[in-house]
């Protein structure tokens, strides 16, 4: 009994001392190498994007020229987050073995084959294989790029900082659209490797994280990093201590492995992590990145115009989720997100419930597009990007390996799921199949309500300490 309240005390102290420090630090402005790293960072969420973007304005290119079904199709769309589900499951333990870095870089490697592969390899199957590359390189790139950026930033802009990993993703994908609209296929391709070989450039210009730097007992880097990131003139001593304090607690713990990840000390954490990932993808958000040309064309709508429309929100919305990220807090920025794609999923499950109807032929197709607009704005605003920052809050450094791979991996899962059956769905029920997508995002609305904490303007350990009682053996 009395070693548990020792641990208690120790806990609350920890808490208490992260908490004190925390507001010492609270008007830390972001310096030219928190920026540059950061673009640096993100160049790999453009990778992302674009690697998502890929299939809908291709789709009838590789169809028409590789003789290629519907079914076979599905697979060359959805492979990719096959590969994106076992780099997911790598992302974590590669990430503490090499460093953030070099793990960045590792990716782009794969991304980089995967697309040389499907812009000269024109056999369907081999298309497949380089599908599943990129999809491995960006399931690291899913977990890696928002733990650097969250690592690196000062914690009043952290929020801010690691929603631009959703923004590049939003450009990554819009630009696929945009290009794709007057390029042939493979032409398409080919733009894909050069934010690749940009990114690997440009890793060699950054600092490492200085917390994996501390978690790996590298002191002296670690404070070299903190100097870098927050000017050579900065008081770094609070932020170094807090680390230090912090990292040299959880150094008392074994390193977690998958299955210790289920002790009822990271419940929480793990809870809230997993459930946006799958909440994120069961609304619906990849089957609409990948498909929305065929979901434009079922409905009766031009798949290019569509597409442009797409654009034209979503880029504007996912800014706007930047700039209020830090502002509002991250709570009411994922309801009011969760409401919005709802209400869009609603809207174009209204659309071809009417047509089958036959009934308002004329206004079914503006419905559609309106859904789908509305969707994808509230989606930009706070759904596809929170998750992720949260995800690379709440997770301690002992755990934050293996936590994170699983969260990534659950999130890939369902992106699986969702982007390899939603033609089959449409086929069956059109209708249904939108209807569904919005009642999880009605369900979404609820969990956050109840479950998901606030996290604007703590530092990571103040977060990790509050959500995971830290126990020494």
């Amino acid at each position: 009994m009395g070693s548990k309240m020792d641990e208690e005390n120790s806990s609350e102290r920890l808490l208490l001392t992260v908490g004190d420090r925390s507001n010492d630090s609270a008007s830390v402005v972001a310096t030219r190498v928190v920026v540059l790293s950061t673009l640096v960072a993100v160049s790999g969420s453009y990778v992302f994007g674009s690697a998502v973007g890929f299939s809908s304005p291709a789709q009838t290119g590789i169809m028409e020229d590789l003789n290629l079904s519907l079914e076979e199709y599905s697979v060359f769309g959805s492979i990719l987050t096959i590969g994106a589900m076992v780099g997911a499951i790598t992302s974590g333990k590669i990430a503490d073995q090499l460093g953030r870095r070099k793990t960045m870089g590792l990716s782009e490697m794969f991304c980089l084959v995967g697309w040389l592969a499907i812009l000269y390899l024109k056999v369907s199957w081999l298309l497949n294989v380089g599908r599943l590359l990129i999809g491995y390189g960006i399931g690291i790139i899913s977990y890696v790029v928002p733990v650097y950026i969250a690592e690196i930033t000062p914690q009043n802009l952290r929020g801010a900082f690691t929603t631009v990993n959703q923004l590049m993703i939003c450009i990554g994908v819009s630009m696929m659209w945009l290009i794709g609209v007057i390029v042939p296929w493979h032409t398409l391709a080919l733009t894909g490797t050069v934010p690749c070989i940009l990114q690997i450039i440009s890793l060699f210009f950054i600092p490492e994280s200085p917390r994996w730097l501390a978690k790996n007992g590298q002191w002296k880097d670690c404070e070299s990093a903190l100097h870098r990131l927050r000017g050579a003139n900065a008081e770094i001593t609070e932020e170094a201590a807090e680390i230090r304090d912090y990292t040299e607690k959880l150094h008392l713990l074994s390193e977690a492995k998958v299955f210790d990840l289920f002790q009822p000390e990271y419940a929480k954490s793990l809870i809230v992590g997993v459930g946006l990932m799958v909440l994120q993808q069961f609304g619906g958000v990849n089957a609409i990145a990948f498909y929305a040309n065929s979901i434009f064309i079922s409905a009766g709508f031009s798949g290019s115009i569509g597409s442009i429309a797409m654009v034209i929100v979503q880029v504007p919305f996912t800014l706007l989720g930047v700039l209020l990220m830090d502002v509002s807090g991250r709570r009411p920025l994922l309801m009011i997100s969760a409401a919005g794609t709802c209400l869009g999923c609603f809207l174009t499950g209204t659309s071809f419930l009417l047509q089958d109807l036959q009934e308002n032929k004329g206004l079914s197709p503006i419905l559609a597009l309106v859904g789908v607009l509305v969707f994808t704005a509230s989606f930009s605003l706070g759904m596809g990007g929170i998750p992720w920052v949260i995800m690379s809050e709440i997770f301690p450094i002992n755990i934050k390996g293996s936590a994170g791979s699983l969260v990534t991996v659950v999130n890939w899962f369902g992106s699986w799921v969702v982007s390899y059956a939603f033609n089959f769905l449409m086929t069956y029920s059109t209708q249904g199949t939108f209807f569904f997508f919005s009642s999880i995002c009605g369900l979404t609305i609820l969990f956050v309500a109840k479950l998901v904490p606030e996290t604007k303007g703590r530092t990571l350990e103040e977060i990790q300490a509050s959500m995971n009682p830290i126990t020494a053996n």
